[in-house]
């Protein structure tokens, strides 16, 4: 099996040899928790197809933070070309992932040209689909690149939310009775499409979803082979490796590297009580974790800035694990609960156990790729999922309890089996009670039932009078 795939990656490592087959080379996309191994997969890859690799990571396209967004190295660069990292200015907070798509879209498509496979990698999921569906609107050209141009999502982010929706409703409807008024960034995002376009965002939408290929979740794929590696792993395995990865970045200079950061771009925002973590590299996992530790390291006895040190590395491991299970449902959602003409399979590589890296992981991979260069169905099965295909996936409910707008079905199930819903009908249910106790004891309070005995007796005496009459 080994020296099969290994032929085979030879066979098609080389550009000419590849020319015969440029209609039927597939897009490889690689998908999984942070964690599993992803880069790494990427890698090989790479150099035993020849291909090139784009990342697709919303933090990675910064310039600086490269331990903690998990750069690979410069070296790692050299044994493949690798695209889409480190070319934003770390102060620019306006770059957006229809910018992206449309830098990573041209480079996919000079890949394909020069008769290479790309290889798109990377933990922003939606990053990644922008790049194998039309999913995305292209709002008016704003020349980024530079500091102080104004982005209008931005500058509507900034306004109060319920003003916002209501706003949206009276010039897309539709649209806001899918959005939480509390969804600012989605909301706004929906506003900046009307006020830059003339044209609603759901009518946009609709556009997309009636043009041959589009669906209910979205407009046809932009590149008709596309090759989906899903890697995963047992969650208790996975949270261990990402706690030992948090150690690993501490002993490669971690400390080292958020407190330049914080020096050079960060301290002056927070001298002036402007720093924004919702924006920019400044929202990297690992960097606001560390706020009070940065801002407090000097000034504060060692045993303070100790505690603080320690609550930072504990809020980045918890933060990191919670985002691996929150790309972990991205998969299923988007690609094994909802299948479709439109959504590609998707070919799950287990990595729990690294050890066993070659002959779990990087044959089969080759083997699936090798496949789609060949135009043949793989050997190996895709991952399924089982469905309710009379699910409404758009359904509108408003829970009140929650004071939350859930879209579909499947998510209000999900959501009336949460914990935070759970939390409030407990909370409501102890203050119904309280209230039927309240008015019970004042039905039967002392003043009360005194009060009672007296006009009963009056009323008695008036009885009395009137017989005696």
């Amino acid at each position: 099996m080994a020296a099969a795939a290994a032929a085979a990656a030879r066979a098609v490592s080389v550009g000419p040899g590849l020319r015969g087959l440029q209609r039927t080379l597939p897009l490889v996309v690689i998908l999984g928790a942070t964690g599993t191994g992803k880069s790494t997969l990427a890698l090989q890859l790479g150099q035993r197809l020849g291909g090139e690799i784009v990342s697709a990571d919303s933090m990675q396209v910064y310039e600086g933070l490269d331990i903690i967004t998990n750069k690979v190295s410069a070296q790692e660069q050299k044994m493949c070309q690798h695209h889409m990292i480190s070319f934003v200015d770390p102060l620019v907070t306006n770059y957006t992932v229809v910018d992206f798509r449309n830098k990573a879209t041209a480079l996919i498509e000079d890949i394909f040209a020069r008769d290479k496979i790309p290889i798109v990698v990377g933990g922003t999921n939606y990053y990644i689909e922008s790049l194998l569906w039309k999913v995305l609107i292209s709002a008016k050209p704003q020349g980024m690149g530079t500091v102080h141009v104004i982005d209008r999502k931005v500058e509507l982010e900034k306004e109060d939310g319920h003003a916002l929706h209501k706003r949206l409703s009276q010039v897309d409807p539709e649209m806001a009775a899918k959005l939480h008024p509390h969804d600012k960034r989605k909301v706004a995002r929906s506003l900046q499409v009307f006020e830059e376009t003339g044209i609603s965002h759901s009518e946009f939408l609709h556009r997309q979803h009636a043009e041959e290929g589009g669906g209910p979740l979205g407009g046809p794929l932009k590149f008709p082979n596309p090759c989906i590696l899903w890697l995963h792993a047992e969650q208790t395995v996975l949270d261990k490796r990402l706690d030992k990865r948090v150690d690993n970045m501490l002993a490669a200079g971690l400390l080292d590297e958020l407190r330049d950061f914080h020096r050079r771009y960060n301290e002056k925002k927070v001298a002036e009580n402007s720093q924004d973590y919702q924006h920019g590299i400044f929202q990297s996992i690992g960097f606001k974790e560390f706020h009070e530790y940065l801002i407090t390291e000097g000034k504060c006895t060692p045993e303070t800035s100790n505690q603080l040190l320690k609550k930072g590395i504990e809020a980045l491991k918890q933060v990191t694990k919670r985002y691996a299970r929150k790309q972990n449902r991205w998969v299923k959602n988007r690609f094994l609960n909802r299948p479709g003409p439109g959504v590609p399979p998707v070919y799950g590589l287990e990595v729990s156990d690294t050890s066993k890296w070659e002959e779990s992981v990087l044959e089969p991979a080759l083997e699936i790729v090798q496949s789609f260069i060949q135009g043949q169905k793989p050997a190996a099965a895709p991952v399924k999922m089982p469905s309710n295909e009379t699910e409404n996936k758009r359904s509108y409910h408003m829970c009140d309890l929650c004071d939350r707008i859930i879209i579909g079905d499947r998510e209000w199930a999900a959501h009336v089996k949460s914990k935070s819903h759970l939390h409030q009908l407990k909370k409501r249910r102890r203050l119904d009670s309280d209230a039927i106790t309240t008015i019970e004891s004042q039905s039967i309070s002392p003043d009360r039932d005194e009060e009672l005995k007296e006009k009963g007796s009056l009323g008695q005496n008036d009885e009395e009078l009137k017989s005696s009459i």
